[in-house]
């Protein structure tokens, strides 16, 4: 065989033959360089379509059967000075899914008792229900709350009180009428009992929960969350920068 002349590294090109065709790699990555912008678009207008907002649920905390012992919306003290414990129902709830909700308000009052431990009340154990209804989709359920009692100062209560169940739907799942659909109601797991002189507005606590819905609104398909797109996007431009490098 005859000696052959080296040729320069610029002047190699390489091709792939494969049935025939030939593939040149060069153009084919300045093509994929071109889709970066709109992979980059469709993947920002799909986050966007994940924000879409959900359905609207009505519901509400004051039918017959809330209440102290299922009847009463009013506890009154069993020794020291007069207080009582009174629950404000949430009338008519609107909102949208999801999101986080009030089950009502309790109000703790005490004029009587003093800011130190010198004059106090006392509460007896007690179990309150809490009756949940969801107007959009007809169906009730029911929260029970129990508290050991304890007593309450001007500026401090020893008032717990613990849920059960915590959750209400969806569909019948611990449903006492009706049907909850897709909707679920869920309660946090105890609601402490601020002092008469304490919170925003004094001696009020709020049954706080949340509100969830598995398929009231459409359900998108999965994609990549915005960290991951932006790290393809960038890897797609640094593969562009290399390919006009390589020219």
């Amino acid at each position: 065989m005859g000696n052959r002349l080296p040729c320069p590294p610029s002047a190699v090109k390489v091709d792939v033959r494969e049935g025939g065709v030939q593939i040149n790699w060069k153009t084919q990555l300045m093509k994929t360089t071109r889709l970066v912008p709109i992979i980059v678009l469709a993947l920002c207008m799909a986050t966007m379509a994940t924000r879409a907002p959900g359905a609207t649920i009505t519901y509400n905390t004051n039918a017959p059967g809330t209440g102290f012992g299922g009847t009463n919306l009013q506890l009154a003290n069993s020794s020291g000075a007069n207080a009582t414990l009174t629950y404000l129902p949430n009338a008519n709830g609107n909102t949208g899914v999801p999101s986080n909700i009030n089950f009502g308000i309790f109000a703790l009052l005490c004029p009587g008792c003093s800011p130190d431990s010198l004059v106090g009340s006392t509460f007896d154990a007690f179990a309150f229900e809490l009756i949940i209804t969801d107007v959009t989709h007809n169906a009730t359920g029911r929260f029970i709350g129990f508290s050991t009692g304890g007593m309450v100062f001007g500026n401090s209560s020893e008032i717990d009180i613990d849920w059960v169940p915590l959750e209400l739907g969806p569909g019948t799942n611990n449903a006492a009428t009706g049907n909850f659909s897709s909707t679920i109601f869920q309660i946090t797991n105890r609601t402490r009992i601020v002092a008469p002189n304490s919170g925003l507005t004094p001696g009020q606590t709020t049954v706080s929960g949340s509100i969830l819905s598995q398929s009231d609104f459409p359900i998108v398909a999965e994609i990549p969350e915005p960290a991951t797109a932006g790290l393809v996007g960038v890897l797609l431009i640094g593969l562009g920068f290399w390919g006009r490098r390589r020219r």
